[in-house]
């Protein structure tokens, strides 16, 4: 065979190879490009890995309504409850990336579970789409109305003293109620018993009987009792003050400056969702969580609106997945 003479050819048929691929792959861009620029085009479905009723599940009915005009289409909420919201986060990761199935996870799953004994089949870190932050708030640190202790000061001062025992309740191991109590811990270096129960209800329950020192309870939670007298608040757990609570100061302004143990939902897609659309998804959050009638329905329940881009929701998550990390591989948990 002639190569120079052949070489010609291979030219050509390299090209007419080249030129069929582009025009068969071309249509396929083409949809793909189109299905983007007409999203949504039907309703997305937003998946809540806790039953009806719960925090996060309130947060997202409230949400929902104003997201669905701004979006123009119907949002769809699917409850998938289990193992503290692993289950739906796995589930997550098997949906197809296309926009139309989005989650409002919380720092349990994102944050916390992935260290706790077992573990979870995910990491929060790299197996999601962020899209943004949703909302934020803190639990509250009470005692029963008739306990001696009236402030932070004197309940560290009484689990620093000899001789006594000190306890807190939390609705459970992992939960933030709980991993705000090692913290305190941790940088007070009081002494102080956790005890497990399986809901804040129950843990409330025993605080009102007497039979434990304290509870970090969510604020939702504690705000009708404070209110009735019929617990103390000694410190809020967020950075910033509550805004049902404003006469409570936080843990960080009573000489422990960072001190962070806030409770927070966000907004997370599949992997792989196309940029195009995250983006799309984002605007239309923050739009609605900087919504006056959304905002005002949100602080009815002490939740306060905490729209981010994506970028910034990676850095949060990155943060507390290593925060509650380090104090998790500390902690000796209750049975």
């Amino acid at each position: 065979m002639n190569t120079k003479n052949s070489q010609p050819i291979i030219r050509f048929l390299a090209i007419e190879l080249c030129l069929g691929l582009f025009l068969n792959f071309s249509p396929v861009y083409a949809q793909t490009d189109q299905k983007i620029a007409n999203y949504p085009n039907k309703p997305i479905k937003l998946i809540v890995g806790f039953a009806p009723g719960g925090g996060s599940d309130s947060a997202a009915r409230l949400i929902a309504p104003k997201l669905g005009q701004v979006l123009g289409q119907a949002i769809v909420i699917e409850n998938r409850p289990g193992a503290g919201g692993n289950l739906a986060s796995e589930a997550l990761t098997k949906t197809e990336p296309d926009g139309y199935t989005i989650m409002l996870t919380t720092i349990g799953s994102m944050a916390i579970n992935p260290h706790m004994p077992g573990g979870t089949s995910f990491n929060p870190l790299k197996d999601f789409g962020m899209i943004s932050q949703g909302v934020t708030f803190s639990n509250v640190l009470v005692v029963n109305a008739n306990s001696p202790i009236n402030s932070l000061a004197d309940f560290i001062a009484l689990g620093k003293s000899k001789g006594a025992f000190v306890t807190f309740g939390s609705s459970g191991n992992g939960s933030t109620g709980h991993l705000a109590g090692e913290l305190l811990k941790l940088r007070s270096g009081m002494n102080a018993e956790h005890i497990n129960y399986k809901g804040g209800g129950p843990a409330m329950t025993d605080l009102l009987g007497g039979n434990i020192t304290a509870i970090f309870a969510s604020t939702p939670t504690a705000v009708p009792l404070i209110q009735g007298g019929k617990i103390k608040p000694l410190a809020v757990t967020g950075l910033k003050r509550s805004k049902t609570l404003p006469q409570v100061p936080t843990i960080a302004e009573q000489g422990y400056p960072g001190y962070q143990a806030q409770n927070w939902y966000a907004f997370i897609a599949p992997l792989k969702t196309p940029p195009e659309i995250i983006k799309k998804l984002n605007q239309a959050i923050v739009a609605t969580l900087k919504d006056q009638d959304t905002i005002d329905r949100l602080h009815n329940v002490d939740l306060e609106a905490a729209p981010s881009s994506p970028q910034e929701l990676q850095s949060i998550v990155q943060s507390e997945y290593d925060l509650w990390g380090r104090l998790i591989k500390n902690i000796k948990f209750a049975e």
